[in-house]
């Protein structure tokens, strides 16, 4: 499979490296049993598999069947790290939107009870374990949308380059792959509508200024 640049690089890359059209074809040379295992990881982890109201409870699920299902230490490992990452990223979105603490029992992981007890403090308490909260939190604050993106997918690909270290020729060595051409892509879709929605701006802007000075005429 073709190589996915390094993350200083992830941004500047218009869009992945190698076409779903063309990894998918090579990812039909999978056994049965390890195209099972990457479904089920790309089901509960690519966000291009979840729509905008899909609700918290649905993407707990996925990850719990996928955790029911893949035996893989390393892909065990990437699940539990990767929805950990989702659920305090959830609870920055819900709090910034004036939402109260979640009930008993939301999210996924170690963190869930310690986000809804610290739900006041800007990085719910958890600045060791996750030290670039307090920038996500303060671009929220900013209402800084695509740079936040932008932190939280330079955050999942650096997890997800830690987790393959060690694995070339395996299962693990595939998934990470994949999850990580997802990130890619995922940027690359949300640059292009960033810069989509920021021509738009200048378009209206630059009709708005003429209609103005017709009107003066």
């Amino acid at each position: 499979m073709a190589s996915l640049p390094d993350s200083e690089r992830l941004f500047v890359a218009k869009r992945p490296p190698l076409s779903r059209l063309r990894l998918d074809r090579r990812l039909k040379a999978l056994a049965p049993e390890d195209a099972e295992t990457l479904r089920l990881m790309e089901e509960a982890l690519a966000l291009r598999h979840y729509r905008l109201d899909t609700e918290d409870a649905e993407v707990t699920r996925r990850a719990r069947r996928a955790m029911d299902h893949v035996t893989q230490p390393a892909l065990r490992a990437i699940l539990r790290d990767r929805m950990e990452i989702r659920t305090v990223i959830a609870a920055l979105r819900r709090r910034r939107a004036g939402e109260a603490p979640p009930p008993p029992g939301w999210g996924h992981g170690r963190f869930s009870r310690r986000i809804i007890a610290h739900w006041a403090e800007p990085t719910f308490g958890l600045d060791p374990v996750f030290p670039w909260l307090r920038e996500a939190h303060g671009l929220l604050e900013q209402d800084d949308a695509l740079g936040f993106e932008r932190l939280v997918l330079t955050v999942t690909e650096r997890l997800m380059r830690r987790h393959g270290a060690g694995h070339d020729f395996d299962i693990e060595a595939v998934v990470i792959y994949v999850l990580t051409w997802n990130i890619y892509d995922r940027w690359a879709r949300t640059n292009a509508e960033a810069a989509s929605r920021r021509f738009n701006a200048l378009a209206e802007a630059a009709l708005a200024g003429h209609d103005a000075q017709l009107a003066k005429s």
